[in-house]
């Protein structure tokens, strides 16, 4: 799979949790469009991505195997080893089934024996049905594009080991790429079983700012939640003949991945666009309590900084700071 593993070439905006833009829903392909035949044997390999991250100094290992089952179903096996969680660490597969027009996701958990199942189903305009053209650029869009897309969703899990379980339903509503005003997400989600209540919205004020809002209420304790959040991403100028290194020992598919990073800052520099450098995110309560963060990169290193802030604390106004440094090759 050519995906850039070198914390040099990463896009931020693959790395950083923020505002997307969902884009059209896509027609799952054929099974037997991924089919490779030689001398009358099928030889395609299905793709598998293994991942692993280290924890320092607390010895903390995550792992993660994908593997891609169908154009429509992807297994994916979470694993976390830690002293400090019960039986030293967990393990969470999930089978997702993506159908564009409604996907599902049974899910099970070492942890209490936790089984699990959700949905998602779409409003709308069913891909699988409707006539599609290709872009110059070889992107498939519906002739019909949709500005706005309604979706309405599920959760249910149950652990037999505590004889617990819980639900909860969501809808969520946003704008889709061929809306010409701001782009926009408005969410609300239920939790009938423990009473809360939570609705949220979104909206992209310009190409590198975000601002976003959250209400929480509980009915059981009356008790709510006010909170609001800015997201600005930075960005820098890129230098005329600005490239990347592509060395021969490395393998192919990690030098097409240089290659195309390259062609892409290329192409940015042609649009006179700026490619991102980093971004800052801050959130406000009701309560006075402010949390930002920065996340940028420091030569092939990522980086994160972050603090808590409490207002009403005069004596104590510092919480909390945190830092992350990160590095692949």
């Amino acid at each position: 799979m050519r995906i850039p593993s070198q914390s040099s070439i990463i896009d931020l905006r693959n790395l950083v949790r923020g505002y997307r833009h969902l884009p059209e829903l896509r027609r799952p392909d054929e099974t037997y469009l991924w089919e490779i035949w030689q001398a009358g044997r099928r030889i395609d390999k299905k793709d598998t991505l293994l991942y692993g991250r280290l924890y320092l100094p607390t010895s903390t290992l995550e792992a993660l195997y994908l593997r891609r089952i169908s154009p429509s179903r992807l297994l994916r096996l979470s694993c976390v080893s830690d002293s400090a969680l019960p039986n030293g660490g967990s393990i969470l597969a999930q089978l997702q089934n993506d159908h564009a027009k409604y996907s599902t996701e049974y899910l099970f958990s070492t942890d209490s024996c936790l089984m699990g199942v959700r949905g998602l189903y779409n409003f709308g305009l069913d891909p699988r049905t409707i006539p599609r053209t290709t872009t110059p650029r070889g992107n498939v869009i519906p002739t019909d594009p949709q500005f706005g897309r309604l979706s309405a969703g599920a959760e249910l899990y149950f652990s037999p080991l505590n004889k617990s379980g819980g639900v909860s339903t969501a809808i969520r509503f946003t704008t889709l790429p061929s809306h010409t005003g701001f782009p926009y997400t408005m969410a609300l989600t239920l939790n009938p079983l423990m009473g809360n209540i939570s609705s949220s919205y979104a909206v992209k004020a310009g190409s590198d700012v975000a601002l976003s809002s959250r209400f929480d209420f509980n009915i059981y304790s009356y008790e709510s939640d006010v909170q609001l959040g800015l997201e600005l991403w930075r960005r820098k100028p890129l230098e005329s003949g600005d490239t990347l290194p592509v060395e021969d020992t490395e393998p192919p598919a990690l030098q097409e991945s240089v290659l195309e990073n390259k062609l892409t800052k290329d192409l940015l520099h042609q649009n006179n666009f700026q490619e991102v450098d980093s971004v800052f995110k801050a959130r406000v309560n009701q309560h006075g309590k402010i949390g930002v963060l920065w996340e940028g990169r420091i030569k092939d290193l990522l980086v994160s900084i972050g603090a808590d802030l409490n207002l009403k604390r005069r004596d104590n106004i510092i919480g909390s700071v945190g830092l992350e440094v990160s590095y692949s090759s």
